[in-house]
């Protein structure tokens, strides 16, 4: 039944989308594109080059610098813009949607159809591109929608960003990833395929059902969440032998791990056991820091949800305020420890918990904390592709990789904020944003 969900999803989506056509695939004899602007920054080098100027070649970037114009090339002037490698995004829940009230989103995200939610999950989609985001990895969902999005997308009937995703998040009964506590009866229990696993030998089952239905990485729950009503967040809700046996598993399958993780302890055993990347990472210790550090393992912050649901405190549940609060406390200092040891670091947002379409909001926060401008957008540009195992083919503006690419006004190195603000957006060589255009 549940794959059978799966497929109705793509049909809806590709009915929803059918305005998009192959909007985003360019044909065999596109001409080639030259983007101009006052500058431009590669993602890889940390420097300004100014002025700017990219040849585009189908999907890809044929040439960085002053080379001449091809015969009947088109020609992108962008002015007093920056051009920046496309956003990666490595974490985000874009078949989900934001809602200002807890309690509407909670009735919504149950008395939806999947169907239903599979319209929402590609209006989302086609925000965060226009965004900038260029990629994201989706870290947890339901009902395949996750699946038949990407593959929507990456046939041309949906406009949204280059998918890499989880399909249902793993982790124990009762917790983070876990359907809320309703009274017994009332709804089925979730297993194996919807990601809850008990024993070592149930979370290895839990990690085959996610990749056969088309898990691209694997998510866990380590520990407990802000969102969630009744686990403690700092608590571990997964053993080391079933963090042993999820992570074995996926790594036999040449698959990365991402743990949710807020708290110390949950993290620690996570990253002992060898996942790739913690997630939020609220209350950790210099100590595991330090450990994370030696071991490669990335730091994917979320800084701007943390700072989100402590704004949004007072309209949840008093249990999840409670924990919003304590998380927000601890969450700023953690991440100055971290950027003081060097803990690899991923840009990483949890779309979902705020506004679809805000993602550039964590660059700024970054710097808030005390990083350099050029340094917070290569968490995006060398640390979101570097984890996600894509640093080949997009992340940085060179030649041979995606033509992933976003223009934003002015100097970026002097005006962060100014992500939050694109005027163009490039995805694989298909333009689907200049607001530039017969300027």
């Amino acid at each position: 039944m549940r794959r059978i969900v799966g497929i109705a999803c793509l049909t809806a989506i590709a009915g929803f989308a059918a305005f998009a056509g192959n909007a985003q695939t360019p044909a065999p004899d596109a001409k080639p594109i030259v983007l101009q602007a006052a500058h431009l920054f590669d993602g890889a080098s940390g420097k300004l080059v100014s002025p700017g100027r990219i040849l585009v070649r189908g999907k890809t970037i044929e040439a960085i610098g002053d080379a001449p114009a091809p015969a009947g090339a088109q020609v992108i002037d962008l002015g007093d813009a920056t051009l920046v490698p496309g956003y990666i995004d490595a974490h985000t829940h874009m078949t989900s949607d934001y809602d200002e009230s807890w309690t509407r989103g909670f009735y919504n995200s149950m008395m939806r159809l999947p169907v239903e939610q599979a319209y929402h999950a590609e209006r989302n989609a086609h925000i965060t591109l226009q965004a900038g985001v260029t990629t994201i990895r989706e870290v947890g969902a339901g009902d395949y929608i996750d699946v038949a999005l990407r593959n929507a997308i990456e046939q041309g009937l949906a406009e949204g960003p280059r998918m890499l995703v989880s399909v249902h998040a793993i982790g124990s009964t009762g917790g983070h990833c876990d359907a809320p506590n309703f009274p017994v009866g009332l709804v089925r229990e979730f297993g194996e395929k919807d990601g809850v696993c008990n024993g070592a030998d149930s979370c290895r089952r839990a990690v085959r059902e996610q990749l056969k239905y088309g898990a691209d990485n694997i998510k866990i729950c380590a520990s407990g969440g802000v969102l969630s009503e009744t686990d403690p967040v700092d608590v571990p809700q997964l053993t080391p032998e079933e963090l042993n046996a999820i992570v074995d598993e996926a790594h036999a399958w040449r698959r990365k791990v991402a743990a949710h993780a807020h708290g110390d302890r949950a993290a620690r055993m996570a990253v002992d056991a060898g996942v790739d990347s913690i997630e939020h990472g609220s209350f950790l210790t210099p100590e595991t820091l330090q450990r994370m550090k030696e071991k490669g393992v990335y730091l994917v912050p979320t800084r701007m949800t943390v700072k989100f649901v402590e704004k949004q405190a007072n309209t949840y549940p008093p249990q999840v305020a409670k924990k919003a609060r304590e998380a927000a406390a601890s969450h700023g200092g953690m991440m100055k420890n971290a950027l003081r040891i060097g803990v690899p670091i991923a840009y990483g947002t949890d779309a979902v918990v705020y506004p679809h379409g805000i993602n550039a909001q964590e660059f700024g926060d970054y710097v808030e904390l005390g990083m350099a401008p050029a340094q917070a957008l290569m968490t995006s540009s060398l640390g979101s592709a570097r984890l996600l195992g894509i640093d080949k083919e997009t992340g940085t503006l060179e030649a041979g990789k995606f033509a992933d690419i976003v223009a934003v006004p002015g100097d970026v190195l002097q005006d962060i904020r100014a992500t939050e603000r694109p005027v163009f957006v490039m995805k694989q060589g298909t333009v689907v944003r200049n607001d530039r255009a017969g300027n």
